[in-house]
Formats: C-alpha cells, sequence, structure tokens
C-alpha cells in the first residue's frame, strides 16, 4: 500500500480519486510541528537547537497516519511545492520517526503537484525525490530569526512602551514604510501652480483643445505660472494673438501585455480591481488550486498560488495560443510566443506562474460552478494569462503644436487613438494612482490639421492646480513596495498585512493604510534604538543570505550567528536604557507631530495651561498622549490624535462657564486626553459628564453644561413594563436605557431632548441594532462545508476563537490564527458543536479574605526591604512574541507583570 499526505483534505480527496486503488491520502492539516510559545525554544548557545513539539491539535492527526504508515510499503510526501511545504514534509516525517512509526524498509519520497489535475498527479508521481535539507534550512533559518527577534525584542518593546504589541522582523520595516510615507505627507507643502486650457476650432470648425505651452517665446516649465497674476497676464497675451498649425507630428507606439501573475501582482490587481484583501486573495485562489467540484468531478482550476514565478510552461502556451488563434484574428496571435522572465531577484517557490490549469475552461463556462470570489478572481487568473500571449496593441499619438503668427505664444495639442487593441481588447492592467489629468487617455481625439492653416481661438480658461503628497499606501502599491525592496517572500505578503491591523498599528481608510498613534510610537522606538534592523535594506540583504541558504551556498547556523551576537548586544544596551531616557528620544523623533510650530512663534513645549511646564509624549495604560511635566498640579492633557498647533493653547485650556445657582459651584469646560467634558466642583467629588457629537466644545454655554451634569434624565414610563425609560451618557456615547436594555443614540439623536416615544421605538427595535457594534472579524475564512455559513476568525477577550452561525470555537494555545484554514476552523467548529452547550458553572460565594499577617518590622507577608523600602515581589512575565515568518506563528503578547497595588494610605 502506498500512503500519500498533502496538505488540506480537499486535495486529498480529489488526489485520491486520481490514484485510484492502493493508495491512501491522508491531510496533515498543515504544520504538525511547531516552536513552543515560551523562551528556551531557540538556543542560541547551543549552536542555535531548536526545540519543536507536536501541536496539541495534531496529535491525532500524527497518530492517524502513524497508523496508515505502518502498514504501507511507501511513503509519498506530498505537501505545497515550496519552502513551507518542505518544512511540513520534514516535520511529519520527524514526527512519525520519533513515534517510531518509520519502519525499517519503508520507502519515503518527496513529490511536488503545481497543479491538482489527473496528468499532473500521475506525472508528479513518477518523479520523486528526497527531502531538500537545504530548503529545510532556509526555513529553520528564518523560523529562528523571527521567534529570536519576537522573544527578545518584545518583551523591551513592552517594558518600555506600556500598551505596545509585538515587534516582527519583517511586519516592522512594513510599518516603518507606512508610518515614513504619513511623515512625508504631514511634512509636504503644497506649491501652487496654473495651467490654460485654449478651446480652438480649425479652418473645418472641428473643435479641439490646446493647453499654453510656450509664453514670450520660451517653453514654460510646470511652475513658471506661479500664481493668479502670471496666469492672468499669460490669458492677456492669449486672448491678443492669432494662431496657426505649425506643426504636426505622427507616431506609432505598441504597448506590450503585462505578464501572468505571480503572487505578489495577483494581489495587487486583485486589490485594483476586485477591492479583495491580500488575504482574501489568497485564501480564494488556495480553494482555486485545491479543487472544485465541476459536474460531479474535483478539479484544480489554477496552479499553485504562492510563486515569484512570471514563466508558463510550453503546454500552457500552446494552449493560450490555440485559444486565441480560434477566437480572435491572426493578427491578435503574435509570429513567436512571449517568453517572459522572473524580474524579482532570487525569485523562489514554484516554476511557474499563476494561470488555469486549462485555459479552454472558460470563466463562462466554469462560473457557475463557483461562488462569486471564486469567479471574479478566476476571470482575472484566466484574462490575465491568455492576454499574456496576445500581440501588443498599437496606438497612434498625434501632437500638433499651434503658434502665434509673431511667435510670442505656443500651445499644443495632444491625442491618441487606438489603431490595433489587441490584447486591450481582453484585458488591460490597473493602476495605483492613475492621474486625473492624464494626457495619454486613449479616448482623446484629435481632428485632421494641416501644416500651416490658421486656428480660431475661443474660449481661454486658467486652472488653478497645487501640487499633492505621495499617496497613502494600498495594500497594492505596499506589496508592490515590499517586493521592489526585497522584503519579504510571497508566503508572507497577507499575514504582514493583516497582522499590521489586528495589532491595531495601522487602519484602512478608503482603502489606503494610515498608521495609528500606536503604530507611530513603535516605529520611532525602533528606528530610535534598533535602527539597523527595521532598515530595508538590511531586512532584504538578510533574505539574500536565507536565500543562498536554501541554494546551499551558505550554512544556515553562520547566517544566525552574524546576525544573533550584535543584536543580543544591542538588546542588553536597551534593556539598560530608563523609561525617561527612551520618552526622551521619542519626544525628538516625534517632535514635528508632538510639538508642531505655533503661529505665534513661541515654544511649542511649554504647556498652554501653566505656562511653565514642559510639554511631553506619556504612556498610560489607555494609550500614548501630550501631558504636563507639572502634574498633578497642572492637569493638561492632549490626545495624539487631535490636530495640534495653536489650537491645542485654544482648544485645552479650562474655561470657566459659570457657577450652578443651586450650589454656586464653578462649572468648567475641560479637555482631557479622550475629549472635551464638562465638570462641577473639584476634587474626587466633582461630577463631570462627557460632550455628545452633537455639542460642540466652543459653542457649549452654562445652561448645556448643566443640563449635562443632570444626566442621566428619565425620559418617561415604559408604557409595557411601567418601568422608568432614562437617557444618559456612558464611555461608548448617548444611550436610552430600560431596565437592562441600553440602545446608543445616533449622531442625529439629542440626548438632552429625546422623547419618550423616539426613546420606545428605538428600544423596541431589534437589539442586533441597538447594541453595541459586534467585535470586527480578523479573518473572513470562508463558507462551512456542510452549512454554507460563514466562518470568521475573531480575537476575544480569552484568545483568538472561530465562529459559525451561533457556534464559537477557541483555538488551542499551540495554533497560530495567522496560519488557520478553512478545513481547520470547520473541524474545530464542528467539534465544538458536537460537546453541545457548555454546563453552566454554579455560583461561589465569595470567600472572606484572610488578614494579611504581618512580620517583624510591619511589613505584610509577601514583601521584602530593600534598602530601606517596601518593594513587592513579582514573577517575571513569560515573554511570549510573534515573528513574521513564512509559518507565521501566533501573534500574542503576554503583558508584562503588574505592580501591586499601592494603599490607600499610599495613594493619599
Amino acid at each position: 500500500m502506498n500512503v500519500v499526505v498533502v496538505e488540506s483534505p480537499t486535495k486529498a480527496k480529489t488526489i485520491n480519486k486520481y490514484l485510484g486503488d492502493g493508495f491512501t491520502v491522508l491531510p496533515s492539516y498543515g504544520h504538525v510541528r511547531d516552536l513552543p510559545e515560551k523562551d528556551g525554544s531557540v538556543l542560541p548557545d547551543d549552536d542555535f537547537r531548536m526545540i519543536y513539539e507536536v501541536q496539541e491539535d495534531k496529535k491525532k492527526r500524527i497518530d492517524e497516519i502513524a497508523r496508515a504508515v505502518r502498514g504501507a510499503d511507501r511513503l509519498v510526501l506530498a505537501t505545497d511545492p515550496d519552502r513551507e511545504g518542505e518544512a511540513i514534509s520534514w516535520h511529519l516525517l520527524s514526527a512519525l520517526q520519533d513515534r517510531k512509526a518509520i519502519k525499517k524498509g519503508l520507502q519515503v519520497e518527496r513529490v511536488l503537484f503545481y497543479e491538482v489535475t489527473k496528468p499532473a498527479v500521475l506525472e508528479a508521481m513518477q518523479s520523486p525525490r528526497q527531502l531538500d535539507h537545504h530548503l529545510i534550512d532556509a526555513y529553520q533559518a528564518r523560523r529562528a530569526l523571527d521567534y529570536l527577534v519576537g522573544f527578545t525584542l518584545s518583551p523591551v518593546l513592552w517594558r518600555k512602551l506600556q500598551g505596545a504589541r509585538s515587534a516582527g522582523r519583517v511586519q516592522s520595516v512594513a510599518l516603518r514604510l507606512i508610518c515614513e510615507r504619513e511623515a512625508e505627507i504631514e511634512a509636504f507643502v503644497p506649491r501652487e501652480y496654473w495651467t490654460i486650457a485654449v478651446a480652438c476650432r480649425t479652418e473645418r470648425g472641428d473643435p479641439f483643445t490646446a493647453r499654453l505651452a510656450k509664453l514670450n517665446g520660451k517653453k514654460l516649465d510646470r511652475f513658471d505660472l506661479a500664481d493668479e497674476a502670471q496666469a492672468m497676464t499669460a490669458v492677456r497675451a492669449i486672448e491678443a494673438a492669432s494662431f496657426k498649425v505649425g506643426s504636426v507630428e505622427k507616431k506609432q507606439v505598441s504597448r506590450n501585455p503585462a505578464p501572468p501573475f505571480s503572487t505578489s501582482t495577483l494581489q495587487q490587481e486583485a486589490s485594483r480591481k476586485l477591492n479583495f484583501s491580500a488575504d482574501r486573495t489568497m485564501r480564494t485562489a488556495q480553494r482555486l488550486f485545491e479543487g472544485v467540484n465541476l459536474n460531479g468531478e474535483q478539479v484544480g482550476l489554477i496552479t499553485y498560488m504562492r510563486t515569484d514565478s512570471v514563466a508558463l510552461s510550453n503546454d500552457a502556451i500552446g494552449q493560450c495560443r490555440r485559444w486565441i488563434g480560434s477566437r480572435f484574428s491572426e493578427r491578435h496571435l503574435p509570429d513567436k510566443p512571449r517568453v517572459f522572465k522572473t524580474k524579482t531577484k532570487n525569485a523562489q517557490e514554484a516554476h511557474e506562474a499563476i494561470r488555469p490549469t486549462d485555459v479552454f475552461r472558460t470563466p463562462k463556462e466554469v462560473g457557475r460552478f463557483l461562488d462569486d470570489d471564486q469567479r471574479r478572481l478566476y476571470e482575472l487568473i484566466w484574462k490575465r494569462t491568455v492576454a499574456s500571449q496576445m500581440a501588443a496593441a498599437l496606438l497612434d499619438r498625434v501632437i500638433a503644436e499651434i503658434d502665434a503668427t509673431d511667435g510670442s505664444v505656443g500651445l499644443r495639442a495632444t491625442g491618441q487613438t487606438v489603431t490595433f487593441p489587441g490584447f486591450l481588447e481582453l484585458y488591460q492592467e490597473g493602476r495605483d494612482d492613475p492621474a486625473a489629468d492624464d494626457e495619454d487617455d486613449e479616448s482623446r481625439l484629435l481632428p485632421p490639421m494641416t501644416v500651416g492653416e490658421p486656428v480660431k481661438r475661443e474660449a481661454v480658461t486658467p486652472s488653478q492646480h497645487f501640487t499633492e503628497p505621495p499617496p497613502r499606501f494600498t495594500e497594492a502599491s505596499l506589496v508592490k513596495r515590499m517586493e521592489e525592496l526585497g522584503i519579504g517572500r510571497p508566503s508572507t505578503y497577507a499575514s504582514i498585512l493583516s497582522v499590521l491591523q489586528a495589532r491595531q498599528y495601522v487602519r484602512l481608510e478608503q482603502k489606503r493604510f494610515v498608521p495609528e498613534s500606536r503604530g507611530r510610537i513603535v516605529v520611532a522606538f525602533l528606528t530610535s534604538f534598533f535602527d539597523q534592523y527595521v532598515q530595508p535594506d538590511f531586512t532584504a540583504k538578510l533574505e539574500d543570505q536565507l536565500d543562498d541558504v536554501a541554494s546551499g551556498e551558505v550554512d544556515w547556523r553562520a547566517v544566525l550567528r552574524a546576525f544573533w551576537d550584535p543584536f543580543k548586544a544591542r538588546i542588553e544596551d536597551v534593556k539598560e536604557r530608563r523609561v525617561a531616557e527612551v520618552i526622551d528620544a521619542l519626544n525628538d523623533a516625534l517632535a514635528s507631530r508632538l510639538f508642531p510650530p505655533r503661529e505665534d512663534g513661541s515654544n511649542p513645549r511649554i504647556c498652554p495651561t501653566c505656562g511653565t511646564g514642559q510639554l511631553s509624549l506619556k504612556i498610560g495604560k489607555f494609550g500614548a498622549f501630550v501631558g504636563c511635566s507639572n502634574y498633578p498640579e497642572c492637569r493638561f492633557t492632549r490626545q495624539l490624535d487631535v490636530p495640534t498647533g495653536d489650537a491645542d493653547a485654544a482648544e485645552s485650556k479650562d474655561r470657566l462657564l459659570g457657577s450652578d445657582p443651586d450650589n454656586a459651584e464653578e462649572v468648567w469646560l475641560k479637555v482631557g486626553r479622550f475629549g472635551p467634558y464638562v465638570q462641577r466642583g473639584s476634587g474626587e467629588t466633582a461630577k463631570r459628564s462627557s460632550l455628545p457629537p452633537n455639542v460642540k466644545p466652543d459653542e457649549l454655554d452654562l445652561e448645556t453644561a448643566l443640563k449635562l451634569l443632570a444626566l442621566p434624565r428619565e425620559v418617561g414610563i415604559d408604557p409595557e413594563s411601567g418601568k422608568p425609560i432614562t437617557a444618559g451618557i456612558n464611555r461608548f456615547g448617548p444611550f436610552v436605557q430600560l431596565d437592562k436594555r441600553f440602545v446608543r443614540l445616533g449622531p442625529d439623536e439629542d440626548v438632552l431632548t429625546v422623547g419618550i416615544n423616539r426613546a420606545i421605538a428605538l428600544l423596541r427595535e431589534p437589539p442586533a441594532r441597538g447594541q453595541r457594534a459586534a467585535p470586527a472579524a480578523l479573518k473572513e475564512l470562508g463558507s462551512h462545508p456542510d452549512n454554507g455559513q460563514p466562518i470568521q476568525l475573531f480575537a476575544g477577550r480569552f484568545g483568538p476563537y472561530v465562529k459559525c452561525g451561533d457556534v464559537n470555537a477557541s483555538l488551542p494555545k499551540s495554533m497560530s490564527p495567522d496560519t488557520l484554514d478553512l478545513t481547520t476552523a470547520a473541524r474545530l467548529i464542528d467539534e465544538r458543536a458536537a460537546r453541545g452547550p457548555s454546563a453552566k458553572k454554579p455560583k461561589r460565594t465569595a470567600a472572606k479574605k484572610a488578614p494579611v499577617k504581618k512580620q517583624a518590622g510591619g511589613e505584610a507577608a509577601g514583601k521584602t526591604a530593600k534598602n530601606g523600602k517596601t518593594t513587592a515581589k513579582t514573577a517575571p512575565a513569560k515573554a511570549k512574541a510573534v515573528a513574521d515568518s513564512e509559518t507565521e506563528p501566533a501573534a500574542s503578547a503576554a503583558p508584562a507583570a503588574k505592580p501591586a497595588r499601592r494603599t490607600a494610605a499610599k495613594r493619599a
């Protein structure tokens, strides 16, 4: 008997059908071993020995494969055809050897399937090889690097920056790119310039538009018309001139098709054209690769989707040319096949581009068997592949120079026509940031003109413009930039982008990455103290070294030693730095954002409230903010995400609104780190209330403030229950309440005036609309294979979990949420559903606290005296860090140990 092991159960079923009797195909469900998430799994002092453990949820899987292997003559390891797949096969074989399941004489082979089709599978089974230990070494080097960075750098980050998350080796560089782009945008100073469009007609009356190109006999540069006065001078010169056609230049140009997709270009184009995230693109592509049911037959529709290559096999090229020849004219088919070569440095992984396994399975024919995501992505891959083998498009470009008869003014008109569409008839590549006034627009045409013919001038239209800052990164442009810099590899792009968002370092706004304050502070810390290690060039060179390991040119332990020794020394140095020193460095690195220049020229670091304190970055348990050094005497604070400058003095100064007529207590408008609020009185008994969204701080008066301080107020009595309905404001905003039911008020609702009828209507609405918004899913994993309901990944209070309908299933501690696939998630859901609802735990009565015994000297037990001071004993927190690697391990971070609570006497 032959035992074949693949990664997914879908692929296992398909391949089992292809191989037939005599073969048992079993899934491994991805990785079966990994480094335990604890310190000491990689031992640099023991020549980087790595201690792997079988993941808890994979033990049954290993047992199942071991039972099958004990009665087999041949074991075929057929995991994915890349570096990660090689590592999975190696881990599986090692786990089976540890269980003594590999008997003497068992034939162990490695087979690669680049597409899940019957011919490809049968051909691959005839060409087995042994495990490639160079690829395994490269995997181990990457895994060790990511582990060492995560478990040494992240704890330093947690100690110095309260509330910070983990710092991954490659993710930190990607975050740096996003933050540096944001800094460029903030520092950008727009520059004004003007252009002038002139409506013209030929001698035959045909209209066209020209632009001013020369003035006073001199060619105009972009900024030569710098203001309105200069533009109007040029307008008068145009209006005073007579024009004729000076020259007409015609030129034919060709445009070649783009190459077939690699992993990065697929993610970029799917983002541009389909609005897919990188993660969504890869999950959909995985399903297309593993197989789709076509009329009862499970067929893989695309080749392996993690690849740097843009090459096509001779068979694929032949299919494309035959299809093009049968659907288009002979002119659409080039004389010779197009051959594309990979430009990416150190291209690796699969040997071929992402393409359809059979070009004659057109999107129209297979679309009815696919869900919407699969259909759209398959159509994109199919069109791109076929178009790559089509003839170039031919375009006629015309440039007409329109000159004043006296030579003082010159206009230019450009046009373009497509004379032969070629590949454009099937596919056109998208762009990240197309220019709004692109002069190469294919729809712009010029009428026939002859040199010397007069031109009639009509309307002259000056237009004001300002230069634009560089655009924020989209998922597509960030992946493209990372690929250009040599950062990461095909299997890591999607994970890098999703983890940055999951850690709340960045957010997506209008499909573009915006760094959060937390992310910018982390980058400022890393660039201040670990700049070398988050440099794109350094990371790219390290990737090159890993590729050298994969090719057998360099020993993997040598690469680790060269990295680890100086990195460890730097870690030890930063550990000794005081937090105050770290804050000073962050103040300097973020000075332009934290302390922007004021309009009056005063020192931007002087507190606007007390006038003597120094403003500085503060790190609290709820995040970072700017505060005064004279705290607690001066309580000035400012949020990082609020516009600053002179506004901080205007918005953040306390404003006396008046006195409460009932008790003569002063009522103040104040601004804290969480925004403006009103306060009556002082000290711990002061009454406070946040401002609702519809109340602006500069419009707030004493009457409104007193109404806010009187909240919550009774709106009326519920006619059904007879209980009071109240309105108030809590940390989630304005609300109405009936018993234990809370409903948030919308931005157009006024908490001070909402009436009983509206309150009852809101409370009668379905809970989903009235309750706080559900947490956003980290991932959409796909539909459950049995019930078709969506499966989503969430981050919960007690760790990551998956949800399908009403069933929630926690992820085992050993399982990484970043590498979770649909099959594993469905299995977790099924296992949780099979166990039935959780039994309710009996309520426990609170035990009385035992009195604290005191030792000699009056100190409580559990404390020790040191240098005359009392210090709480705290157990060191276990460092638990994430790293971005091709395995994408779990990205959880253990918080540092909290100091013991201070006593009431100390607080006083």
